[in-house]
């Protein structure tokens, strides 16, 4: 499968990973509150309310593909509590800190009807790698039921293919 990356604008065959750009809560805020109640960086968005400030962190998902060699890798945001996302900044350039959270999934994946809210455990990774996110098997969702027991690679390449096609401003 070849494509053109929106982000080098050069021609690639290894399978994109479907990234989001921001947690859904940033996304859907109007312009004038994300330039003064909100910060977004590569790994971290802070959304300030008046009685309360959500915080989030970019990870990674892998989803198993079963008659592929490769997994259909996906960029997502999490929310977790102040506790968490404290402990992970004042250890985000720590090459060993390896710890886990309990966090949110703060995207809608397009195939699925609602990934807001699905719970997950968020895993550090040696070597400053981007927290892997895997949901909690006993949530009951279609997206939490493909995660343990995988997809086609047809069904892969039809995400990639979407995703590709259109805007992923992190619907």
């Amino acid at each position: 499968m070849k494509y053109i990356c929106k982000s080098c604008g050069k021609e690639h065959e290894e399978w994109p990973a479907l990234t989001f750009n921001s947690p859904f809560h940033y996304h859907n805020l109007p312009k004038e509150e994300k330039e003064y109640n909100t910060k977004l960086g590569e790994d971290y968005c802070i959304i300030y309310h008046e009685n309360q400030t959500d915080l989030f962190i970019r990870c990674a998902l892998s989803q198993k593909v079963n008659d592929h060699c490769k997994d259909l890798n996906y960029g997502l945001w999490v929310s977790l509590s102040e506790k968490s996302y404290l402990d992970y900044r004042e250890n985000f350039n720590n090459k060993n800190h390896v710890t886990k959270y309990f966090g949110w999934l703060c995207n809608m994946i397009p195939e699925y009807e609602d990934t807001l809210a699905i719970p997950t455990t968020v895993y550090t990774r040696k070597g400053n790698l981007r927290p892997l996110i895997i949901p909690h098997k006993d949530f009951d969702h279609p997206f939490v039921k493909d995660y343990y027991e995988g997809i086609s690679k047809k069904e892969a390449e039809n995400r990639i293919n979407n995703m590709l096609n259109t805007n992923n401003e992190s619907p």
